[in-house]
């Protein structure tokens, strides 16, 4: 479906553009929150306009937040949490405990969804962006380190794959089974010519 933005949408767009998205992320999402409209010919004639007030509005939030951003880049966050012997956590850090360690550490209260970043299931230094607005995001890190140990010792362990780079590996991994199955399969030149001779 077709949907004309109202407002400012993180990894979408900006009010005023015009986006093709799924059908469910515009039923269910966007248009009960009020954060489009389809995109019909009467509302596209509105388009102008709604990108015009929503410059103002957002120079004004930028301008407003701009000195909260610049408290929150580069904050360091600190967690001591059980690990299993692979550097698995027992449980995670949420966004809610992100958010409210960040309130103590800046001074800066930020709404959990506005933090963004899965739940963090394992040891190591991690990131995370705060959305402020579309244009201030600042970014900060997230050291996790086994209860006990230094906070330094997060720096050395491997970074943790992404899910995504995980089911990379694994796919990549399958087609080379199957491509190794399917050579097994198939007889050799040798044995082919092999078989010709003794008919």
């Amino acid at each position: 479906m077709r949907v004309l933005l109202l407002k400012d949408v993180y990894k979408l767009g900006r009010a005023g553009d015009v986006k093709k998205v799924a059908d469910g992320f515009g039923r269910n999402f966007l248009l009960p929150q009020g954060l489009a409209v389809l995109a019909t010919p009467g509302a596209l004639k509105q388009a102008d306009y709604i990108r015009h007030k929503a410059g103002e509005q957002r120079a004004r939030l930028n301008q407003e937040l701009g000195a909260v951003a610049d408290r929150i880049q580069g904050v360091r966050l600190v967690f001591p949490a059980k690990a299993g012997e692979t550097g698995k956590l027992y449980g995670s850090i949420t966004t809610g405990m992100i958010g409210e360690a960040l309130q103590r550490e800046s001074g800066a209260e930020v709404d959990r969804r506005q933090i963004d970043c899965q739940p963090i299931k394992a040891l190591g230094v991690h990131t995370a962006r705060i959305r402020l607005t579309i244009d201030l995001i600042p970014e900060i890190t997230i050291v996790v380190h086994r209860e006990g140990e230094s906070p330094e010792t997060a720096y050395t362990l491997e970074p943790a794959a992404a899910p995504e780079e995980e089911f990379a590996e694994l796919a990549s991994a399958l087609e080379e089974d199957e491509a190794a199955a399917q050579a097994e399969a198939e007889p050799s030149d040798d044995e082919g010519a092999a078989e010709t001779e003794e008919a």
